[in-house]
């Protein structure tokens, strides 16, 4: 099988990895998948119908899951969020999740050069194997900040300390639930984006990404 750059990034919510990702993909011509963004839809099928979803429901919903429902604006609102965060404790819903996440890592689309996925545990579950680990964070205050501009430019009603409560109650369960708890693993790269702006911290990573796809034979 051809080698190909695969790029892992955790962090907890509203870090800027998925802007991150983002840019990266751009770049280098990557695949990106925000991984969290399929517990959100997980999350809004089951409160779009009033009740949850069984497991085999939910294997072929993911199945099924074409990209662009992963666009859609509901995802982003706080109450997904948090029923986002309890379906992810699921061991049974992690690993219908995880298979996907997987296959789009190891298989990207073709065209691509390889994939980057953020998550909470991509790269200590999903990407043991990636070329370059990233773990991307910053102040909890700023990443309530952050949360707060981004659903206030998208006309939502919405509180800053109720926020900041939510991302925290998020990070605790992130961090300490039992299955796949979000970790920076001994090989990823620690970069606190808490006074970076999102191009400085793009070129940082870059330089980052750069230096090892020069010592790897660019791959």
């Amino acid at each position: 099988m051809k080698k190909i750059l695969k790029i892992a990034i955790d962090s907890p919510a509203a870090a800027g990895a998925g802007t991150q990702a983002k840019l990266i993909a751009k770049h280098y011509n990557l695949f990106h998948l925000d991984t969290g963004k399929i517990y959100r839809f997980i999350a809004n099928e089951n409160l779009k119908n009033k009740k949850k979803l069984s497991y085999k429901s939910i294997e072929k919903k993911i199945k099924k899951l074409q990209f662009k429902q992963l666009r859609n604006k509901k995802l982003l609102s706080n109450k997904v969020a948090t029923e986002a965060s309890i379906i992810a404790k699921d061991k049974k819903i992690r690993k219908i999740v995880h298979n996907f996440q997987t296959r789009c890592a190891h298989y990207p689309p073709k065209n691509f050069r390889g994939s980057v996925l953020d998550g909470r545990d991509i790269t200590s579950v999903i990407l043991k194997d990636a070329t370059i680990k990233f773990f991307i964070t910053a102040n909890v205050k700023v990443r309530a900040r952050r949360r707060y501009k981004e659903l206030k430019l998208l006309k939502k009603k919405v509180n800053f300390k109720e926020i900041l409560k939510s991302i925290k109650k998020r990070d605790k369960s992130d961090y300490e639930r039992t299955h796949s708890p979000l970790k920076k693993t001994k090989d990823s790269i620690l970069i606190n984006t808490s006074n970076l702006t999102k191009r400085s911290c793009f070129l940082k990573i870059k330089k980052i990404i750069d230096k090892k796809l020069k010592f790897n034979g660019n791959l």
